[in-house]
């Protein structure tokens, strides 16, 4: 049994609360939910204790036994032993199961444990959600250089940089990313939204509306204001736009409506109800 300390202790029903959830606003709380008659429990826990120490005060292991506490296992949904959840800010964050190699258990706490780039980065975002993107960019830039290794960094300079208008610097920055961390949901969401920013022109929505209506069947025109009503908010009339140039000009652009549709698609998410509508329209087109 490894001795209880600040960073690593048994917790209960009665204490869990304190003990993790409040402690997990501080820093990251792993909890390994274990058992004594559990082999596989006993290999892990070393392992989470050796860790523990050399995050020097960073990250704390709560330790909590299934069989005496099998109303909080039931809380979490724990189905198998060991099972150990990451909290953090009052929520379980990750999780794994099952004896696990120490360089994976350590690529979970680096995902969540506070780095000194991250009082830069919510910097960085409160500016982006006052509309100071240009503000925005230049702490982002600074917790980059800082920290260049940690990609939701890089992620969050691309956004800044594509609000601040800079579609082609936030590309770059996209590009310099992992293989692996394209298929993050964030990623493929800005990727999408670099369709529409990379299509604008310099004018200003009613100049664009107005070429639509001197020559409803230009599809560059159409293609335009259709990214400047995705910009704008305004999705169904930007999807509506697309579905036209799928119905009239199929061979633009390879398909440029097909593929504007998609990218918007991916922005609004499938759970949104224009998604639900026109994919079905667009089925149609294409079948």
């Amino acid at each position: 049994m490894v001795e209880a300390s600040n960073d690593l202790l048994d917790v209960t029903a009665g204490t869990f609360e304190a003990d993790v959830i409040e402690e997990s606003f501080r820093r990251p709380v792993l909890v390994d939910f274990w058992a004594d008659w559990c082999a596989p429990c006993k290999m892990l826990m070393p392992v989470l204790a050796k860790l523990v120490e050399e995050y020097g005060g960073k990250v704390r292991l709560a330790k909590v036994n299934s069989d005496e506490q099998q109303g909080l296992a039931s809380q979490f949904g724990v189905r198998s032993l060991p099972t150990v959840m990451c909290f953090r800010h009052g929520q379980p964050v990750d999780q794994f199961m099952g004896v696990q190699p120490e360089s994976a258990i350590r690529a979970i706490i680096d995902k969540h444990v506070e780095r000194p780039s991250d009082r830069i980065r919510e910097r960085a975002l409160a500016k982006l959600e006052a509309g100071d993107a240009a503000g925005a960019v230049e702490d982002m830039q600074a917790a980059v250089a800082s920290d260049p290794d940690h990609h939701v960094l890089r992620v969050d300079l691309a956004r800044a940089l594509l609000d601040a208008g800079d579609p082609e610097g936030a590309e770059a920055q996209l590009n310099l990313l992992p293989m692996d961390v394209h298929e993050q949901e964030a990623v493929k969401q800005l990727r999408a939204r670099l369709v529409f920013a990379k299509t604008l022109s310099s004018a200003d929505l009613p100049t664009l509306e107005q070429a639509v209506r001197d020559n409803a069947d230009d599809p560059e025109a159409l293609e335009r204001l259709a990214a400047a009503y995705m910009v704008a908010g305004r999705n169904e009339d930007a999807l509506e736009l697309y579905l036209k140039l799928m119905q009239r000009h199929r061979s633009y652009k390879e398909n440029a409506g097909h593929k504007g549709m998609l990218a918007a698609f991916e922005v609004l998410g499938p759970r949104h109800e224009l998604v639900n509508r026109y994919r079905r329209k667009m089925v149609s087109l294409l079948y």
